[in-house]
């Protein structure tokens, strides 16, 4: 199945609809997270990480410690039915979680390929650099989910796009 994203908004009709194993919340930690397990998803990790690049005071940064905790979520995913990651856009934090979803459960695809295929489906996203930056590395892709990310370009955005449309991506790529 597929990797679907979202703004924080949209999650309940995505649940409701799509009916998802998993979830995956990225929020400022002074954020109220949706309750997933209300609509019936036992599995839903929260992750309470700022949408930044560079450390700033009072704000938490995403780390390497949120990366791994993603990656452990997703590692017995056997990708029969989707998995829901959002963020409160749908545009950088959750983009970046649904790339290195994919790339860690396409351990031999092309990254560029994974990318293409998420600005294929989004024109709006803009990958947080610090998650793929961690990801690239924590998955020993040396570089290559970075600058695949790079390769795409920022997301469409300007005064009327603040929240993300709905989207996904597949959860299964061929072998490069």
């Amino acid at each position: 199945m597929s990797i679907i994203v979202c703004s924080l908004s949209r999650v309940p009709e995505i649940i409701i609809a799509r009916k998802p194993s998993r979830v995956v919340s990225l929020l400022d930690p002074e954020t109220v997270f949706p309750d997933a397990a209300r609509h019936g998803v036992a599995r839903h990790l929260k992750l309470k990480v700022h949408d930044i690049i560079d450390p700033f005071p009072g704000d938490v940064p995403p780390a390497a410690e949120h990366v791994k905790e993603l990656l452990e979520f997703v590692s017995d995913w056997d990708r029969s039915d989707c998995v829901l990651v959002h963020c409160y856009a749908g545009i950088s934090r959750s983009t970046a979680s649904a790339y290195t979803i994919a790339c860690a459960l396409n351990p031999q695809a092309d990254e560029g390929a994974i990318a293409r295929s998420l600005r294929q489906a989004s024109p709006t996203a803009w990958p947080n650099k610090r998650i793929i930056s961690l990801a690239d590395a924590e998955l020993g892709r040396e570089g290559r989910m970075t600058r695949a990310i790079a390769a795409i370009g920022h997301g469409l955005l300007g005064d009327d796009i603040d929240i993300a449309a709905p989207f996904e991506i597949p959860s299964r790529y061929d072998a490069r």
